[in-house]
């Protein structure tokens, strides 16, 4: 069975980092692809950065150029380094995996709860 958790949030000022993680188990092998969504309250999930299983990545026009994915296959993690922290990006962020060998921007099209994997959350809170 395939469990992701997230760690990382927190309170920040606007123009404060974060760095997320999400430990992954359960996958047979690292040929997986993986992403971050978050969704502020009322509304719906957003996609927000994904890596392929071939590493490729790809992101929100939103977070692009101020949020870095990366994952560690040794360590079964992603992770996603945010800076230039804005109140609107203010949400629960979600980990959620797909076990397919597609690219990252292909995980950034699909909607959050047709993903077969999908983590718990953490809040993250930037305050103006």
């Amino acid at each position: 069975q395939v469990q992701l958790v997230e760690s990382g949030g927190g309170s920040v000022e606007t123009g404060g980092s974060l760095t997320l993680s999400c430990v992954a188990s359960g996958f047979r092998d690292s040929q997986y692809s993986i992403g971050w969504f978050r969704q502020a309250p009322g509304k719906r999930h957003e996609a927000v950065a994904a890596v392929g299983s071939d590493d490729s990545t790809a992101y929100a026009e939103s977070v692009k150029g101020r949020f870095t994915v990366s994952r560690d296959n040794v360590k079964n993690t992603l992770y996603l380094q945010m800076d230039s922290l804005k109140p609107e990006d203010s949400a629960i962020y979600h980990c959620a995996a797909a076990n397919v060998r597609l690219k990252g921007a292909w995980l950034l099209r699909q909607e959050y709860d047709s993903l077969e994997a999908r983590g718990q959350g953490t809040l993250v809170t930037v305050s103006s």
